[in-house]
């Protein structure tokens, strides 16, 4: 069975478009068909396709988020669609030296999905830019373990 990711963008600057693409190919084989789409492009509708969902989002300003990410984080706050069918991971960006609002992107995308029922797959990540390592290393790194975890979760549900 093939196992469907729609990974959704949050991006300022790229760098959240860049891991998205690392784990695109690190994850497209033949048991595995993922498509990135940049939040612009998405709607609340997007939630009802096959598949689980991935978000990599950045964060922007005082802990927003990205701008591009507004108007599908918007629609969903005001529609409120029933989400209960949806599995969902996180890979949220961010720079500690913002302490007060650090990933507050991913962070306010995990518990306005998981208020409107989606059921998040794993731990949300919270990568450090001011850390050292790549997000996009960072994410290779992680990504082989969601996988595996989307897939169980995929076949129960």
């Amino acid at each position: 069975m093939t196992l469907k990711i729609t990974i959704l963008v949050g991006t300022m600057t790229g760098t959240a478009q860049l891991v998205a693409q690392e784990l695109e190919l690190a994850w497209g084989d033949d048991e595995t068909q993922v498509e990135t789409l940049l939040m612009e492009h998405a709607a609340a509708a997007v939630f009802q396709r096959e598949g689980v969902f991935l978000l990599c989002t950045s964060t922007y300003g005082q802990g927003d988020v990205p701008d591009n990410a507004k108007a599908l984080y918007e629609e969903l706050q005001a529609r409120r669609p029933d989400l209960s069918q949806v599995r969902y991971g996180v890979f949220g960006l961010g720079d500690r030296t913002y302490a007060e609002t650090f990933n507050f992107g991913g962070k306010r995308f995990d518990e306005l999905l998981s208020a409107l029922g989606a059921q998040r797959i794993g731990e949300r990540v919270q990568h450090d830019a001011s850390s050292g390592v790549l997000a996009e290393e960072a994410a290779a790194e992680w990504g082989a373990e969601w996988l595996t975890l989307a897939r169980e979760s995929a076949a129960h549900a």
